[in-house]
C-alpha cells in the first residue's frame, strides 16, 4: 500500500524464527463481531492478507474467503472449519492471558491491519480490543465499526479532512494532545478517562494531532478511511523518541 513502509528485515528474521513470517503488504483481519461481506471486500482491496481471530476463519470461509493465517486460542473453531483450511495456516495460542485479537496482533507482523468485526457484538469485547491498542503504539492498526474507525493515534499525523468533518479523541490514560484544524483547539488541554475526554468535535479544514503519550484513541468516520490510510504512511512513529 502507497505511503506505508514495509517490514524491516530485523523483523523478517525474529518472526521467521517463531514461525511467523511477516507480511509485506497489509493485513485485513476478522474478529468474532459483526462482519458485512461488502465491508471485508472492501477491505481485501486496501489490505489483501486475509487473517482470521479464531472462529472467523468459519465466517471468511462462509464469505468465499479463504485465510492466509488463524490464530487464537481456537476454542471457537469447530472441527468443519478447521478441517477446510490448510493446516499450516492454523495457529493455535493456548494461553487464556491474553484476547485473540491481542494473540492475532502479536504475531502478524505487518505494515497497516485493518481489524472488522472487532465491534458491535459484546461491549466486554470490544472495550478488550480499545486496550490491545494501547498496548502496541509502534503497530498501525485501524479498527472498523459500522460508521466509524478507531485507531491509536501516533505521535504526530496531518489528515486531510474536509470541513465539518467529526473527529473524536478519547484519552486511554492522561494525555495531552496539540492540535491544529479543530473547531475546539485541544492544544494545552490534558485528557483522562475520568476528566476531560474530546469526543464530537469536528474539522475546519486538514487537521493535525499531536498526542504527547500513545494514549490518545483517534474515532473517525468511515468514509475518511483511505485519506487516514493515506495519511498514516507519512505519520512519525517514533514514540520511543519522542518519550526520550
Amino acid at each position: 500500500m502507497a505511503g506505508i513502509r514495509n517490514v524491516s528485515n530485523l523483523d523478517t528474521v525474529r518472526h521467521m524464527k517463531h514461525g511467523f513470517t511477516p507480511f509485506l503488504d497489509s493485513v485485513t483481519l476478522l474478529g468474532g463481531g459483526e462482519l458485512a461481506a461488502g465491508t471485508v471486500s472492501e477491505l481485501l482491496t486496501l489490505a489483501p492478507n486475509l487473517v482470521a481471530c479464531d472462529g472467523a476463519a468459519a465466517r471468511a470461509l462462509a464469505l468465499g474467503h479463504v485465510p492466509k493465517r488463524v490464530i487464537g486460542d481456537l476454542d471457537s473453531l469447530d472441527s468443519e472449519t478447521r478441517a477446510a483450511l490448510d493446516p499450516d495456516t492454523v495457529f493455535e495460542m493456548a494461553e487464556q492471558d491474553s484476547t485473540d485479537f491481542d494473540k492475532a496482533l502479536r504475531h502478524t507482523r505487518a505494515p497497516l491491519v485493518l481489524g472488522v468485526g472487532f465491534s458491535g457484538a459484546r461491549l466486554d469485547h470490544e472495550l478488550a480490543a480499545m486496550t490491545v491498542l494501547t498496548r502496541y503504539p509502534e503497530r498501525r492498526v485501524i479498527l472498523l465499526g459500522k460508521e466509524t474507525f478507531v485507531m491509536l493515534c501516533p505521535p504526530e499525523v496531518r489528515l486531510d479532512l474536509a470541513a465539518g468533518t467529526q473527529v473524536s479523541l478519547y484519552p486511554m490514560g492522561e494525555v495531552g494532545c496539540d492540535s491544529e484544524g479543530l473547531r475546539w483547539d485541544t492544544t494545552g488541554l490534558r485528557f483522562a478517562p475520568d476528566g476531560r475526554v474530546g469526543t464530537s468535535n469536528e474539522a475546519t479544514g486538514p487537521v493535525t494531532l499531536r498526542p504527547d503519550a500513545p494514549k490518545m484513541l483517534l474515532i473517525l468516520p468511515r468514509e475518511v478511511l483511505g485519506v487516514t490510510v493515506q495519511a498514516l504512511g507519512q505519520a512519525d512513529a517514533q514514540w520511543s523518541v519522542r518519550a526520550g
